[in-house]
């Protein structure tokens, strides 16, 4: 493992979350966003407690929604001259032993690393990193 992103080497190219992913989470938030909106209508209209139960449970949907999107969209991984990095990790090329086909990368000194197939081009991402590791 490398301590520094600038010992890399030049960047090759930037992987992140698959839009279809990122949609995916965003229509839910939206969906659940109108669903809060309508039950407080309701619980306006009606006096029910059942309406703001219901409505306050919407809005945690949304808001757990949201966060989990905004830190979606955080994980890149980045291909370098000489390794990569996700998240805090950064792996030489040397140090890779194994990539199964979920992801895993072992590196030489027993570390795992896990990177998600929600990425973008998950699978060319794969063989470039079986190539440049000589697997």
């Amino acid at each position: 493992m490398v301590e520094d992103k600038h010992d890399m080497g030049k960047l090759i190219s930037v992987h992140g979350i698959s839009p279809m992913y990122l949609q995916r989470a965003l229509f839910i938030a939206m969906l659940s966003f109108v669903f809060f909106l309508a039950m407080m209508v309701g619980f306006y209209l009606l006096q029910s407690i059942g309406y703001f139960l219901l409505a306050t449970a919407f809005l945690l949907v949304y808001l757990v929604t949201m966060i989990s999107w905004v830190l979606l969209r955080r994980g890149q991984l980045s291909l370098f001259e000489k390794g990569l990095t996700y998240k805090k990790s950064c792996v030489l090329w040397d140090d890779i032993s194994d990539v199964d086909e979920n992801g895993g990368i072992v590196t030489t000194k027993g570390e795992k690393v896990a990177i998600p197939k929600s990425l973008n081009n998950f699978g060319m991402v794969l063989n470039v990193i079986r190539t440049r590791a000589g697997l």
